[in-house]
């Protein structure tokens, strides 16, 4: 990692590729290996490609052998975080302080809100709306086209820690063009239809 003179504070790791006409703001850091696309946006104090780092306790998988890649006309926004691993589709908005952790996808054209947080492991499909606030877990699935209200959260551990190594947890999947409304919680392993409604 060292400073860069591309932009004021930067620091930069070895091997990063940046596209053409991307912007960066102050004080960004970007980890070894990211892959930045064309026309991308990163705001001020954005980390890029941070390594995941776990606690001594967890079951994750722990090797994270690809790099985050954002794909052309990616915005990345003032304090965000996104791990190496993860993928970020076309157009995409990661929203102020929001995190995408390792293994993640986002699809094209998506946003994710302020200060959410996306967990290791999640799919995101097309055009998702995740509002501000909300708390995807490891493991959920969401598809194309879905709305996801403020403060939702979803969880993926039945026994709340009282598991051993062979527990499989289980996100929330929510189907196609469904909409989810502000507040909610979904328990683990709960599924969420094509073009359903959750109340609030």
């Amino acid at each position: 990692m060292r400073p860069s003179d591309l932009a004021p504070g930067l620091v930069l790791g070895d091997g990063v590729e940046l596209g053409s006409d991307v912007r960066i703001g102050a004080h960004v850091v970007i980890h070894p290996g990211t892959v930045i696309g064309d026309g991308c946006e990163i705001q001020d104090a954005a980390v890029l490609g941070k390594p995941p780092r776990l606690a001594r306790h967890s079951t994750a998988p722990r090797a994270v052998s690809a790099p985050l890649v954002l794909a052309p006309g990616v915005t990345v926004c003032c304090g965000a975080v996104a791990f190496a691993g993860a993928e970020v589709g076309p157009g995409a908005l990661l929203g102020d302080q929001c995190y995408v952790r390792e293994r993640s996808r986002i699809g094209a054209g998506s946003v994710i809100g302020r200060a959410s947080a996306v967990d290791n492991d999640v799919m995101i499909g097309a055009r998702v709306r995740v509002q501000t606030g909300v708390y995807l877990t490891a493991y959920s699935v969401v598809e194309d086209d879905v709305f996801v209200g403020p403060g939702v959260t979803t969880t993926n551990d039945s026994t709340m820690a009282r598991h051993g190594a062979e527990f499989v947890l289980e996100g929330a999947t929510l189907r196609r063009a469904c909409r989810v409304g502000g507040g909610v919680t979904l328990c683990p392993g709960v599924e969420v239809g094509e073009e359903a409604f959750v109340a609030a």
